[in-house]
């Protein structure tokens, strides 16, 4: 009973951490499964979604579907230059609606909020037509996806920054004043590095939004064609598990950013602290 005790004793005192341990689990599990089938020999099998065999293959060769690597290039040149202008854009847009009043910035929240609740299905169709009504049905492709993307990103921006700018102390500003800084050196030195993580949150998760798009894209691409695009068009055939390799290497890159981003994060804490 004693042994039994102390256990039961541990668990209640661990709890909440072993409860987040299994949901970072389940949510990992489907990451872990790419990983393991990039590594898998399906060359000779029916089933191409049973581990047959390891090899490295898939990683030394992952251009040999054809087009798929023309699709990830494309993917990252639409999520890029989507990513920046809608970063830009609801970023400004973000000072305005925190830092101003003016005359319909209640209804202007609300306009903003709408991408976001509205089904990606609503939204490709209705730009779709707008396309088509502008006499742009025949023109569709990397400049209607970009049109498309900048669109539902400016949402998630916009709501990123502003959250980030609620909780900013005003009386930093104040202060930077106070001691003779401009109003350029106060934005510069102050507002600005303490914006930055929204930012860089906000500009993630756009790059993530438009790079795994398939619904608004597939609506409006015409003949071009996008990583999600070709994943779709595989699956008819059965995927390549080199399409593995592309989710392995993304998900690396993005535990990489916020490792970094968490290590910089403590190292300024105790620049700031010594």
């Amino acid at each position: 009973m004693n042994a039994l005790s102390r256990l039961g004793r541990w668990v209640r005192d661990h709890l909440i951490l072993i409860l987040g341990i299994l949901v970072l689990v389940y949510m990992y599990i489907p990451n872990m499964v790419v990983a393991l089938m990039s590594f898998n020999d399906s060359s000779h099998a029916r089933n191409l979604y049973q581990f047959q065999s390891f090899t490295l293959n898939n990683w030394l060769h992952p251009c040999a579907p054809d087009g798929m690597c023309q699709s990830v290039a494309k993917s990252l040149e639409i999520g890029i230059i989507a990513t920046v202008v809608a970063t830009v854009i609801g970023t400004l847009a973000a000072f305005a609606l925190v830092r101003h009043r003016f005359h319909g910035r209640g209804s202007m929240n609300l306009v903003l909020f709408l991408p976001m609740a509205s089904p990606e299905i609503v939204m490709g169709s209705s730009l779709l037509a707008l396309f088509i009504a502008f006499h742009a049905g025949g023109h569709l492709g990397t400049g209607t996806i970009l049109i498309a993307h900048i669109m539902f990103c400016l949402s998630f921006v916009v709501v990123t920054v502003k959250s980030r700018l609620a909780g900013l102390d005003g009386n930093l500003e104040q202060a930077a004043m106070d001691l003779y800084a401009t109003e350029s050196q106060t934005f510069w030195k102050v507002t600005f590095p303490l914006v930055f993580p929204g930012i860089l949150g906000a500009a993630l998760l756009s790059f993530s939004l438009s790079f795994d798009d398939f619904i608004i894209t597939n609506l409006n691409a015409g003949q071009t064609v996008t990583f999600p695009m070709f994943v779709w068009g595989a699956a008819q055939r059965g995927v390549p598990m080199q399409v593995n390799v592309v989710g392995t290497v993304m998900f690396l890159i993005a535990i990489a950013i916020v490792i970094s981003g968490e290590v910089l994060s403590r190292r300024r804490s105790r620049a700031l602290a010594g």
